[in-house]
């Protein structure tokens, strides 16, 4: 368990034992001055979770105590404690930093209500502190894992996160955006950092060419299947096997062409134009369009 130290800085004897007593009686480690100066001295060597100080005292003031307190430690939560209606001085104090002030004269349950709050806003600041360190240096990471893609925005963390969770996996994947922002490096990032790395990433743009080439391209051909036809060559689906075939702008594929490619997808095979027996395939495919 964490104790909390709380530093108390009162010049009323009275108001210092009721205060020492009442935190103690909740479990935090209290240690108590009587004046400022003393207080100053505390605040520059020891670091306490939270000081409870009043505002007006002989020589050095609450509000210089605070200055220093946030000077020295800026997590040190600090309560002032101010006579009652003097509200300017605890509005001035709330502008230096204090989280509350309490109006004598007060109860034992106000000081721990208000102490338990300022100590949660710590525990929360600090909390908050962490995940924002914790994502920056995740953020440093993934900038470093896909060295290619360059961008900190709030989307590019997105984009980030998204490529993180589904590089591992065995998804199809569209990417959609506009043209020149970099589709095809997400791609090439999501084969690279997937356990497909070291398998073959072929690229198809499907908007270079002609209809009559691109189920060839696609699925290959039999020697002899059409004019010019001098060999049998295979297709991209089968140089990508175990690895990824990237579709660049779908988007301009003929829907006879879609509705093939929809086959390959659902059942993993295809025909080589030409022949009518069925080829397995191992594919990952990632397809990218502006529209």
């Amino acid at each position: 368990m964490e104790f909390k130290r709380i530093l108390v800085v009162d010049d009323e004897p009275l108001m210092r034992d009721f205060l020492v007593l009442t935190l103690q009686r909740k479990k935090y480690v209290v240690e108590e001055v009587g004046d400022g100066a003393q207080a100053l001295e505390r605040v520059k060597t020891e670091f306490y979770d939270l000081v409870i100080t009043d505002v007006r005292m002989p020589g050095i003031s609450g509000e210089e105590v605070l200055k220093e307190v946030k000077k020295n430690s800026a997590d040190t939560e600090v309560v002032v404690i101010t006579a009652f209606g003097a509200i300017e001085n605890a509005v001035g104090a709330i502008k230096l930093g204090a989280y509350d002030y309490i109006e004598k004269p007060f109860s034992a349950d106000r000081i721990e209500i208000v102490v338990e709050h300022a100590l949660e806003n710590q525990r929360q600041r600090d909390e908050n502190r962490t995940l924002r360190n914790d994502r920056n240096q995740l953020l440093i990471q993934l900038k470093e894992k896909y060295n290619s893609i360059v961008g900190s925005s709030d989307i590019m963390r997105k984009v980030y996160d998204t490529m993180e969770m589904i590089a591992p996996s065995k998804a199809t994947i569209l990417i959609h955006g506009e043209s020149g922002t970099g589709k095809e490096l997400v791609a090439q990032a999501i084969h690279y950092n997937s356990d497909r790395q070291n398998k073959p990433f072929i690229k198809v743009n499907c908007a270079a060419l002609p209809e009559s080439l691109m189920e060839s391209e696609l699925f290959g051909h039999e020697k002899g299947a059409f004019t010019g036809a001098i060999r049998t060559t295979k297709g991209r689906f089968e140089l990508a096997h175990t690895g990824t075939l990237l579709l660049d702008e779908i988007g301009e594929l003929s829907l006879p062409l879609q509705s093939k490619l929809l086959r390959v997808l659902q059942e993993r095979e295809f025909e080589r134009v030409g022949n009518p027996t069925p080829l397995s395939v191992d594919v990952r495919v990632i397809s990218t369009t502006n529209r």
